[in-house]
Parts: C-alpha cells; sequence; structure tokens
C-alpha cells in the first residue's frame, strides 16, 4: 500500500512538473503567436479579438479548441456575453507540441484554472 502511495504521487509529481513546464514555454510561443490579437493580458479587445482570460469559452473540450488553433475561426461566436464576428486564420504551421503549451498556458493564465493537460499527441491525432 504505502508503495503504491508513492508511485502515485512519483507520478503526480512528474505529471505537474511536466504541466509547469509546457505552461512556461507555451507562453513563450503566445508572446510570438497570439499575443497580438489576444493581448499580453489575454483580455482581447472586446467586439474584435475574444478573451481569453476568464473566458466561458475556453471550458469548451480540449479537442474544439485544437481544431480551432489548427483551422481557425469564422462566423458569429459569442464569449462572455459579448458577440465577435471576425476570423482566425489556420495556426496549423506551428508544431503539435507548440500548440499544445499554447493551449495548457491560456487554460492555467488571467484566472482560468481547467483540468487537463493537452498532450502534443492529442494534437496530433487532430491533424490526420
Amino acid at each position: 500500500m504505502v508503495l503504491l502511495t508513492l508511485g502515485v504521487l512519483v507520478v503526480s509529481f512528474q505529471q505537474d512538473k511536466t504541466v509547469k513546464e509546457s505552461i512556461a514555454r507555451g507562453k513563450e510561443a503566445y508572446a510570438l503567436y497570439c499575443q497580438n490579437c489576444h493581448m499580453e493580458d489575454g483580455k482581447g479587445q472586446e467586439g474584435v479579438f475574444p478573451p481569453l482570460g476568464k473566458s466561458d469559452f475556453m471550458q469548451r473540450p480540449i479537442a474544439d479548441l485544437i481544431n480551432i488553433v489548427l483551422k481557425g475561426q469564422s462566423g458569429a461566436i459569442t464569449v462572455n456575453g459579448v458577440s465577435y464576428n471576425n476570423i482566425m486564420p489556420a495556426q496549423d504551421y506551428l508544431t503539435s507540441e507548440q500548440i499544445a503549451d499554447i493551449l495548457n498556458y491560456t487554460r492555467n493564465s488571467w484566472g482560468n484554472r481547467l483540468k487537463g493537460m493537452v498532450t502534443p499527441e492529442q494534437v496530433n491525432h487532430l491533424r490526420e
């Protein structure tokens, strides 16, 4: 029983470390590829580019968020009660690791604390 508990703690620690490393890489990638529209603070520009911070939209399933990054977004959406009808171009030129890292960063920043880690394998699966 003690070994099982110790094993769970080690795996949990490794996952926490992995998530923190992904978030750190995601912050750098976000600054390069995302913050021009969604802003450094994740607040976006009301009516033009939706916020990612404290965003009800970020609570969508991980697969939906990955697909938006891979394929882009067009048409009207509502985020935190505000309507947006702009085009987000596909970011499919980013590596699967960059997309996973950016989503881990945005899902864990600016008041977002969403469960579940996005992995490059999940992104690869949706690329196919």
